[in-house]
């Protein structure tokens, strides 16, 4: 089984996808996988002056929809929580924004789509 076959290892590899396409649009990956008591933000990124704190949904196939339909009002309120944390815990006194990446794969793992939405979270 190849770590793309697995649930953690396609996190893991639509992560790894998200921070390469965002740093080749000119942001600074920050942090990745950053924890608390609260939850994980997958990267901070650093666009400009501002922070992007970027939640990345992979899926493979369609069957449980699309990436950017697993984003529930519920993960909405947790990542403003989770930022909320960041911004607290780092004494980050500049701009911030929640952003989503979306990566898509076809089931036999080829990379079908990256879309990166900014400011996708709002409060």
């Amino acid at each position: 089984m190849s770590a793309r076959d697995d649930r953690g290892g396609l996190g893991r590899h639509g992560e790894e996808l998200a921070a390469r396409h965002l740093a080749a649009k000119g942001y600074e990956i920050v942090a990745r996988n950053w924890r608390c008591e609260t939850g994980e933000i997958d990267l901070v990124a650093r666009d400009g002056a501002d922070l992007a704190f970027v939640e990345v949904r992979t899926r493979r196939g369609r069957s449980l929809g699309s990436p950017e339909e697993s984003i529930t009002a519920a993960k909405q309120a947790r990542l403003i929580d989770l930022a909320e944390a960041y911004v607290q815990a780092e004494r980050w006194a500049g701009g911030w924004r929640i952003d989503v990446v979306a990566v898509e794969m076809d089931r036999r793992g080829r990379l079908l789509r990256v879309d990166h939405y900014e400011n996708a979270v709002t409060g």
